[in-house]
């Protein structure tokens, strides 16, 4: 249970995440923490206090048992742990909106905010990336579990380093989103998320002197 100064943290950043939430087809919902006798629950992007039993925007909280919490939406049914994301309705693609205009950068790269399960987070694209790539410290900090992924190796500048593989229930930047992400998960921490080919695949890309355009393919 999470009370005091940390249900409010968490409250913030669902609202963040609300910000920069749009519409979507399938549904991501994340187990936030508990206010009073109801579950917090971030339902695409947006915060939700559900009681047991309730249902809210299409989403059901079947039961919560300290750190678990059970849902069901679309006549299926998913388990999120404390701080955990998962997509309980619709199949895998991109929905949401259909464009993506980033920004160029410092050092020309193009940056952009988004969210990773349903968590806030900064991207930049880097297209010579075969997937979304994170740190460890951040993977932690999603909840992401090291038993649902596989074991790897990548090439980096720095040399063969040992990654793990995992998927991403879904991928958000700016209105649009992507789910069922592949991610390779870095041994060394990382300050920003790179937003690789697993990701960009599913888009048609051109770039000025000024930003990069990003078309969802249809």
């Amino acid at each position: 249970m999470i009370q005091g100064g940390r249900a409010t943290a968490r409250i913030a950043a669902a609202a963040l995440l609300g910000a920069l939430a749009g519409t979507a087809g399938a549904q991501s919902v994340a187990f936030s923490g508990m206010l009073g006798d109801k579950a917090l629950l971030v339902i695409d992007g947006q915060p939700k206090g559900v009681a047991v039993g309730a249902t809210v925007a299409g989403v059901k909280l079947v039961r919560v048992d300290g750190a678990i919490a059970q849902v069901e939406a679309g006549g299926k049914v998913q388990t999120l742990r404390l701080g955990g994301a998962a997509v309980v309705a619709g199949d895998s693609g991109s929905s949401g909106g259909s464009r993506i205009v980033l920004p160029v950068g410092p050092g020309g790269h193009y940056t952009g905010m988004g969210a990773i399960n349903g968590h806030p987070m900064q991207f930049m694209v880097d297209t010579g990336a075969t997937s979304v790539a994170l740190g460890a410290d951040m993977a932690a900090s999603l909840g992401l579990d090291p038993k649902d992924s596989v074991a790897a190796r990548a090439n980096t500048a720095n040399g063969t380093v040992n990654t793990r593989v995992i998927t991403l229930g879904s991928v958000r930047v700016g209105d649009v989103t992507v789910y069922n992400v592949q991610a390779m998960v870095m041994p060394q921490s990382m300050p920003i998320v790179l937003l690789g080919n697993s990701f960009l695949s599913h888009f048609q890309m051109r770039s000025d002197s000024s930003s990069l355009v990003l078309d969802k393919k249809n």
